[in-house]
This record gives structure tokens, sequence and C-alpha cells, in this order.
């Protein structure tokens, strides 16, 4: 396996997104969809998804879910 590069995000926003990545297992084809999620919403916006998601999706596709949460939130 490559080995790979830790580089730190330059925005908060990255950082979140990347935490939301990793901890719903997002699919690679739908990163770009919670960066920008990201970047377009506040952090407690976003934070408050992802706990509702872990709380309440526990099955099925919880990007389809978390992204579902945040618009409705708009």
């Amino acid at each position: 396996e490559k080995e790979k590069r830790k580089k730190a995000p330059a925005y908060q926003w990255q950082d979140t997104a990347l935490r939301v990545i990793k901890e719903l297992s997002i699919p690679n084809f739908k990163r770009s969809s919670i960066f920008k999620a990201c970047r377009d919403n506040s952090q407690a916006v976003i934070t408050q998804a992802l706990t509702d998601t872990k709380e309440l999706c526990k099955t099925g596709e919880k990007w389809k879910y978390f992204l579902k949460i945040l618009s409705s939130k708009k």
C-alpha cells in the first residue's frame, strides 16, 4: 500500500470534513460533497448532523442520511 502523507488542513472545515468522512465511512465518490457541505455550513451544524446521523442511521448509506439532514436545516 502507498504511504499516506498527512498534511495539515488549511481550514477548520477541511479538518471537519475529514472527520466526517472517517466517522461515517464516506465512499470516495461522495467526498467532494462532504467537503462542500463542511465549507458551506457552520461547525455547529455539521457536528449536530454528524451526531444525528450516528444516532439515527444504523443501517444503509450514512452519507445519504447526513446530507439529507444538512439539506433539511437550510
